[in-house]
């Protein structure tokens, strides 16, 4: 007997009876497929004021990332070294990679904007890695940077051009989560333990948190797209609870809810969090603004407007939409400001 699908998530992930997973776009929206397709790495050339190139991290679990380097670094004198932004992508943590042709898009123009250099974490998948998997090994990059500052282990781009004293992270959606968690790992573990590197913010983008029950968003945002619907928020944080749990009401998808520890109990860098005001999980994630603003936190909220969510990830859109392209820039605006202020 062929094996057969017990699962479909909107066109994003089957998986199948024997436990296999396909993650290729089977769903009927082109612009998805041309947003996913890989881009290679342009190792030493720079295309448009920006390199790229991919490295391994960990020979053991394959996890890799791919560093966006500016051509300005070049430029710049020995004690002039370039802030690290570290960006940890979306997808329920079930699907995404850092070389897709959306992520691709929007951290080159990070990087020329903010004159920063970008690694971007591949870490590994739910469901055959469920959580904490993406947090453990989002952190193991840090150890690695840490490792690649004391000249442990070489990374020529980072050794050369790299202050792995001015280190922020960002998320988008689900990868936002993950922005709060490796925060939280960040600010708990003894500075010397992680010296040289220091991350001195977060920038979450769209977060993925939700409650066990429907947010009054959820039930009447009638803005459903490619990028998020209520089938890829019910799935995929199933998919990837950890073993046992059965609700998306657990610590890394509702840090606000019952079963997380005390918000002012914790220790977090600075925060940036943006919402859309058409996204599907908006109520959530202001919910997670309060909550953590009550807990005395620092963060600051930038709300975009007419858009859905990870609108600014569209780079289709965004040549063809005004309003899209405007809202775009503007939290390219605000993240660079956020990104200049941590440093």
């Amino acid at each position: 007997m062929g094996k057969e699908v017990v699962e479909d998530v909107s066109g994003w992930l089957r998986v199948f009876s024997d436990g296999t997973v396909e993650r290729k776009w089977n769903g009927e929206n082109e612009q998805v497929l041309a947003l996913t397709m890989p881009v290679p790495p342009s190792n030493d050339t720079f295309v448009e004021g920006v390199a790229t190139k991919d490295v391994i991290v960990n020979e053991e679990t394959g996890v890799w990332v791919r560093i966006y380097l500016p051509q300005t670094a070049l430029q710049q004198h020995e004690n002039q070294r370039l802030g690290m932004v570290i960006h940890l992508h979306g997808g329920g943590f079930c699907v995404g990679q850092p070389d897709w042709q959306m992520y691709y898009h929007f951290y080159t123009r990070l990087v020329r904007t903010s004159n920063v250099i970008c690694v971007s974490v591949a870490f590994r998948l739910a469901p055959e890695h469920r959580l904490p998997a993406a947090c453990d090994d989002s952190f193991g990059v840090l150890l690695w940077l840490r490792s690649v500052a004391r000249g442990e282990i070489e990374e020529p781009w980072l050794t050369r051009y790299a202050d792995f004293s001015r280190c922020i992270l960002m998320g988008d959606s689900s990868g936002a989560n993950l922005v709060h968690e490796v925060g939280l790992r960040s600010q708990s573990t003894p500075p010397d333990l992680l010296h040289p590197v220091c991350v001195r913010g977060g920038i979450s983008l769209h977060p993925g948190y939700v409650r066990s029950e429907r947010s009054q968003s959820e039930k009447e945002t009638p803005s459903e797209s490619a990028l998020l619907t209520l089938d890829m928020v019910d799935k995929f944080l199933i998919l990837s609870a950890p073993e046992g749990i059965t609700t998306r009401n657990h610590a890394i998808t509702n840090p606000m809810g019952p079963d997380a520890p005390p918000l002012k109990d914790l220790k977090f860098p600075r925060m940036l969090v943006a919402i859309a005001d058409r996204d599907l999980i908006r109520d959530t994630e202001l919910e997670y603004c309060e909550a953590m603003k009550s807990a005395g936190h620092d963060v600051e909220v930038f709300c975009s407007q007419n858009v859905g969510h990870s609108f600014y990830l569209n780079e289709i859109a965004i040549r063809y939409d005004p309003n899209t392209a405007k809202e775009t820039s503007k939290l390219l605006e605000v993240a660079d400001r956020f990104i200049q202020s941590c440093n």
